[in-house]
């Protein structure tokens, strides 16, 4: 039997090749016959970078970059030559990503994207034309603004101090935006984002996101109020570009992808930035249509599998394409919480969760490598022939 181990990372736990080969160990415990493939998979947020550089190749160029509270941190960016074209692949998790911060410390009020600047400034000073970067994992909320203010985009103060301060922005806050538009209009910047929200609203960045990153609920009404400042604002100090198709002015806060990160998304739409499904860019990337036609059944995976997983993750992202294939898929998560009707819509055949009770949580934060081997095993009992 032919399985492609193909999971997203377990946040907290587990990186996607950790996860991986966790799966695998599992599996052949009990079926050490079965052909395994294993390929560790990224929706844009964390493991990007490794999933690309395993898939492509390059050289990867390290660079000391800020993190969400600006301490500095080590980060780096994959550089290749692809067509003539010199490409960096920046993933924004290794400076603005939750997992940067301790408990005590996340709170998207005051968390800054400055880094993601410094990451993308590094990688035009490397020469790249053409800039893909992934975008999830964030722990942050400040709408790209610090990113901005770290490229030169206007006053470093009032951009890279969160979320918050953005309520209090003027116009010559982004004095410099226009400045920095032009030097990346000569740049193709491609975002690579993990969910395809909107900015604002009731299934924008600080509606859907902001509580799982520190937000209290009146906290995240802030961040509301202060994102919508801002898009007023640049709305102003950007020329406002028109829809070819309705005629209509174009509103970037409205864009798939522009709240993701966050909103990090709708402050690189400002310099040019198009949209792209993460998960749809690393399976093109890796070649994954053509692994998955060879196979017999697909296991994927994540950290916690509930409603976000079908707004553009990976394991939404591969079932997609194993249904057009035939191949049925099968999820193994640390939890689950969505319901089997909804999850045979999507062309999933089976989930499996870690921790079904707080109890087993616990345990298996403690012991995250040896509770997902173990439920490897009981999967492949039920499925392998």
């Amino acid at each position: 039997m032919r399985v492609l181990i193909a999971p997203d990372s377990f946040s907290g736990t587990l990186t996607a090749t950790e996860a991986a080969e966790t799966i695998a160990a599992g599996w052949r415990d009990h079926a050490p016959h079965d052909e395994l493939t294993v390929l560790p998979l990224s929706d844009g947020g964390p493991g990007f970078l490794e999933v690309v550089h395993g898939a492509l190749g390059g050289d990867l160029v390290s660079v000391s970059v800020s993190d969400p509270l600006g301490r500095t941190v080590p980060g780096a960016f994959l550089l290749r030559d692809e067509g003539g074209r010199r490409t960096a692949y920046v993933e924004a998790a290794q400076a603005c990503g939750l997992h940067l911060l301790e408990e005590g410390e996340q709170d998207p009020a005051v968390t800054s994207t400055y880094g993601v600047g410094e990451l993308l400034a590094a990688a035009v000073e490397a020469g790249a034309i053409r800039i893909v970067v992934g975008l999830g994992g964030s722990g942050t909320n400040d709408g790209g603004a610090g990113a901005l203010a770290a490229l030169g985009a206007g006053d470093a103060y009032a951009l890279g101090r969160g979320g918050v301060a953005l309520a209090a922005l003027t116009d010559d806050d982004l004095a410099g935006l226009e400045q920095v538009r032009q030097r990346f209009g000569e740049i193709e910047l491609v975002l690579a984002c993990d969910v395809d929200i909107s900015l604002l609203g009731f299934h924008g960045a600080s509606a859907s996101y902001a509580a799982g990153k520190g937000a209290t609920p009146e906290v995240a009404q802030q961040l509301e109020a202060a994102l919508g400042h801002f898009t007023d604002v640049a709305s102003r100090v950007v020329p406002v570009s028109t829809d070819l198709l309705s005629g209509e002015a174009r509103r970037l806060e409205r864009e798939p992808g522009a709240g993701a990160d966050g909103g990090l998304g709708f402050g690189l739409m400002l310099l040019g930035g198009r949209y792209r499904s993460g998960v749809g860019t690393v399976l093109e990337t890796v070649g994954f249509d053509r692994l998955l036609s060879t196979q017999h059944l697909l296991l994927t995976g994540e950290g916690t599998f509930d409603w976000q997983s079908l707004r553009g993750k990976v394991v939404a992202g591969v079932a997609a394409l194993a249904l057009e294939h035939a191949v049925p898929t099968v999820v193994v998560a640390g939890q689950c919480s969505i319901g089997r009707r909804e999850t045979m819509a999507h062309g999933i055949s089976g989930t499996y969760a870690v921790a079904r009770s707080p109890d087993e949580v616990l345990t298996a934060l403690a012991d995250p490598v040896g509770t997902l081997r173990s439920l490897a095993r009981r999967v492949a009992v039920t499925w392998s022939v």
